[in-house]
């Protein structure tokens, strides 16, 4: 039985998945250990005296000089000695590739440092779970270097053109943040087995579908719209554009109708999820006074206090609530009740305002009719 590892050793820390990590492990309570490939000895000596687990994550993938393969390597026989020499038996996670099978280079070395770890196993100086990952996306990774996905992302976020040789290539993609979560989950467990290992959910895609689907984004951002995030895949993709914005698309501008009563202003549009919006109104002013046969519409008043009144148009029952930003509480309209809202205080009133369906002026469903 393994006690809980509170000590973990994260080689290639700077990388793409390695940030991820190590800031994952941080927040939950561990006491990381970074190793860099270009670290001495000493230095891999001192970080894995007290190291329970080691997430070895340094690889050459796309390398400027023919020997980083090797020194890759060489790299990991080195911290393999290193374990052994520490003699603590620790779990050793390795994140190899589905790459390993491909003829050349990267193959060769992933596949020499596989066996250089499973070794410490065979000879009882660690546990070692291997990981052939898939392609693996989210925040942090890099344009042209670590997968599509990145690129993707990069260039629509800034309006560029995307390139794609063969929309229908096949794409296994795994989520940063679901390989961090399973990793610590990993470390939770009592006994963990020597052996391959997978994380998941796996999304079997294509490149011309995720072309597709994030330039859908990029789309509805300009036009102030959230598209369907119905499955995993798509809000994890969403997560990646989002976070390969520039900074100067941290923000962006809304349209405001003003008039004397107030302003009005559409904050976003959705395809499945109605409309999302906020207005003002000045003390004592009223808003509304019509009715709706399907539309329904839910206020939030975020700021002052309000009166709403309802009349139903057929029987002229009647309904009235005052409301304030003190006791938030929603007030739904009715179909086929006329409505109208009054600022009832001395400040500015505010109100969220969601309804189920986008507005279409072609198909407004609003009908003026007093209260």
């Amino acid at each position: 039985m393994r006690s809980e590892a509170r000590v973990v050793a994260v080689t290639g820390a700077g990388g793409f998945i390695g940030r991820n990590l190590v800031w994952r492990l941080r927040e939950a309570g561990y006491d990381v250990r970074i190793l860099m490939r270009g670290c001495t000895q000493a230095e891999i000596a001192a970080a894995l005296a007290h190291a329970d687990t080691v997430f070895h994550l340094a690889a050459a993938i796309r390398p400027r000089e023919p020997d980083e393969f090797d020194r890759s390597v060489r790299f990991t026989h080195a911290l393999a000695a290193e374990i052994a020499k520490a003699g603590r038996c620790p779990l050793v996670v390795y994140s190899s590739s589905r790459r390993i099978t491909t003829p050349g280079a990267f193959g060769s070395a992933t596949k020499a440092s596989e066996e250089a770890l499973f070794q410490l196993d065979r000879r009882g100086e660690a546990v070692v779970a291997a990981y052939r990952l898939p392609n693996v996306f989210g925040k942090w990774a890099r344009p042209n270097y670590n997968s599509c996905v990145a690129t993707f992302c990069h260039n629509l976020a800034r309006d560029l053109p995307i390139r794609i040789d063969d929309p229908n290539a096949r794409l296994s993609l795994l989520y940063i943040d679901d390989l961090t979560e399973h990793w610590c989950g990993l470390l939770r467990r009592p006994t963990v087995e020597s052996g391959f290992h997978e994380a998941g959910p796996v999304h079997e895609t294509s490149v011309g579908e995720v072309a597709s689907i994030l330039s859908a984004f990029a789309g509805d951002r300009r036009l102030g719209r959230i598209g369907d995030m119905e499955s995993h895949l798509e809000r994890s993709l969403y997560a990646t554009f989002v976070a390969a914005l520039p900074e100067s698309a941290f923000t962006y501008g809304l349209t405001a109708h003003t008039d004397p009563r107030g302003n009005f202003m559409e904050v976003f549009r959705t395809q499945a999820a109605g409309q999302f919006s906020v207005f003002t109104s000045g003390p004592g002013v009223i808003r509304g006074g019509h009715y709706h046969h399907s539309k329904v519409e839910k206020f939030l008043v975020v700021h002052g206090q309000a009166r709403f009144r309802f009349r139903n148009i057929s029987s002229d029952e009647r309904f009235e609530v005052k409301v304030s930003a003190g006791e938030p509480t929603i007030v739904e309209t009715i179909p086929g009740w006329t409505h109208d809202v009054t600022n009832g205080g001395e400040d500015m009133l505010v109100c969220l305002l969601w309804a189920n369906e986008a507005f279409d002026p072609l198909r407004p469903d609003t009908y003026p009719c007093p209260v």
